[in-house]
């Protein structure tokens, strides 16, 4: 998957700025039901935000990053617990509208 531009992170993080988390990692952590859900929710919307409240900053690299590696998805910004990733979708009808390169 090509990596998006530094205009097209611009655009999609004010995209991301008034989402509200779908997916909210807690005590659990990241188990396979929550990365499924994690999936289901890129193939729908492109753009998720997602809350990661468990331990440490370090905790949550890895977290942000097991997520990136499982969804291939990318990540748009991070902002304290939460991070807005992004990953298109080619069979979407109606795609995200991504500025052009």
């Amino acid at each position: 998957m090509p990596s998006i531009t530094n205009k097209q992170r611009h655009w999609l993080k004010q995209q991301a700025h008034h989402l509200k988390p779908v997916v909210m990692l807690g005590q659990h952590g990241l188990t396979e039901a929550v990365l499924r859900e994690i999936r289901i929710a890129l193939d729908h919307h492109e753009l998720i935000k997602i809350k990661v409240s468990a331990g440490d900053r370090d905790e949550r690299d890895r977290l942000i990053a097991a997520i990136l590696e499982d969804t291939k998805a990318e990540l748009v910004q991070r902002v304290g617990n939460s991070a807005s990733f992004y990953r298109p979708n080619p069979d979407k009808t109606e795609p995200l509208g991504l500025p052009a390169v």
